[in-house]
């Protein structure tokens, strides 16, 4: 029979009434988020599939305080019950895009004139701000449609923000290599590619059309010019779930240019005209068994979120060693119990996600470095060595998991660290893009 774990609060797919909710935990491990609308009825979405134990992966993440939560998200804006400061703040820059993903959390590709440059100047003096000196990430839609990207991104740099990132379909980038550089002029510092898999079949099937040889020209501009490229692929059962490891191991081959893969599990928003089944989710857990799996990495290689709820997302990092092996320099066992800031967060991406710094100014690295295929044996490399392969031959796996109506947890949306600047207001990501589903 399942036991009780722990009640939170949700809402409902159809309507977003606040509801109460509950998380049941079977006896395989497994753990559903059930709730019920008095107007819609019953729902259960699974949220951990029982491959890793559930307990051991989110200790010390505290349940939702009694009576907290009823009214979230609501008109939600960043407010006193919120337990995250603010890591990165994610700006629209343009509803134009040149795809038109099933899968879009932002309806990119919908009609509609861009913000003016002295619009989206004055919002990110605004997010200045609010937040102090966060990561930027300009979206869309696809923000590399916008002539003046180079410039609000100089921008950005100059009002005080620490770091900027580009989340783009890489088209642009593959096509027009200068206007990469322009960027890179201007301070980039990550772009963020939309990368779903090592087979055209995958893009074909999740973004319209063959897309691999684009993104591959897109990661080459990218590291011409010096900036850090995170692949992102959108892992969708029975689509590209069996490409992870695959993904890996290009990721691996095409560093250092390639800084890290940042896996996103499909989430349900707005295109996605009816509520999901349960095969339709792939869990956190269900990710980072599927990673172990295909490339050969260690479970105990991942971490939870320190910053954000555990069930967010996880982080490991690795040496690459000769043949694209990975040697883990992150284990669960050495993990620290307490939570992180989000400084320290945008701080840790900015570290992994960046572009190494060349060679020559590689602080206290040795003169005698081996090339970027020299094995990862830890035990016989001196600390110089060793410092300088960090920076040009470590790669990041990461992931969110993003929540949508079916699957919303408040205990999670209230440590959020990921914000989306709307209208003046700063919005947890999840509360931000929350969408309802089509009537039964």
């Amino acid at each position: 029979m399942p036991e009780l774990f722990r009640k939170t609060r949700s809402v409902c797919p159809f309507c977003l009434k606040n509801l109460p909710a509950a998380l049941w935990r079977g006896e395989d491990g497994s753990v559903i988020l059930e709730k019920t609308c008095p107007e819609h009825g019953n729902f259960r979405v699974p949220v951990w599939a029982g491959r890793m134990d559930f307990d051991a992966w989110i200790r010390g993440a505290e349940p939702l305080p009694e009576g907290a939560g009823p009214s979230c998200p609501g008109n939600c804006g960043i407010c006193g019950e919120h337990e995250s400061g603010t890591c990165c703040v994610l700006l629209e820059v343009t509803r134009r895009c040149d795809l038109r993903c099933r899968y879009c959390f932002a309806d990119g590709g919908s009609a509609g004139s861009d913000p003016s440059e002295d619009e989206m100047k004055a919002a990110i003096l605004d997010i200045v701000q609010k937040c102090g000196t966060p990561l930027l990430q300009f979206s869309g839609g696809e923000p590399t449609l916008r002539d003046d990207l180079p410039e609000l991104v100089r921008f950005a740099k100059q009002a005080g923000c620490s770091y900027t990132q580009v989340n783009t379909n890489g088209i642009r980038l593959a096509e027009d290599p200068g206007y990469a550089k322009a960027l890179a002029e201007a301070g980039l510092d990550i772009v963020f590619l939309q990368f779903d898999g090592t087979e055209d079949r995958v893009y074909e099937a999740l973004r319209g059309r063959p897309l691999l040889r684009t993104k591959l020209a897109a990661v080459r501009s990218c590291a011409d010019c010096g900036i850090g490229v995170t692949l992102v692929p959108t892992v969708v059962p029975g689509v590209n779930d069996h490409d992870l490891g695959g993904i890996v191991r290009l990721a691996a081959s095409l560093a250092p240019g390639v800084r890290g893969v940042h896996f996103q599990p499909v989430s349900y928003f707005g295109r996605y005209p009816q509520a999901p089944s349960a095969a339709d989710r792939y869990t956190l857990d269900m990710l980072m068994a599927g990673l172990s799996d295909q490339a050969q990495i260690p479970l105990e290689s991942f971490l939870p979120s320190r910053c954000d709820h555990p069930l967010c997302g996880f982080h490991a990092r690795f040496l690459i060693g000769d043949g694209g092996a990975l040697t883990p320099l992150t284990s669960v066992t050495h993990a620290p119990g307490n939570k992180g800031t989000a400084k320290d967060n945008r701080e840790y991406i900015a570290k992994n996600w960046s572009a190494p710094k060349p060679p020559a100014l590689d602080e206290g690295a040795s003169a005698k470095k081996g090339p970027a295929s020299f094995g990862a044996d830890l035990s016989s490399m001196d600390f110089d060595t060793f410092l300088s392969r960090m920076r040009r031959g470590s790669l990041t796996l990461s992931a969110m998991a993003f929540q949508d109506a079916m699957n919303l947890n408040i205990e999670r949306l209230r440590r959020c660290s990921l914000h989306v600047y709307d209208g003046g207001k700063i919005k947890p990501f999840c509360a931000r893009y929350l969408s309802r589903y089509g009537m039964p």
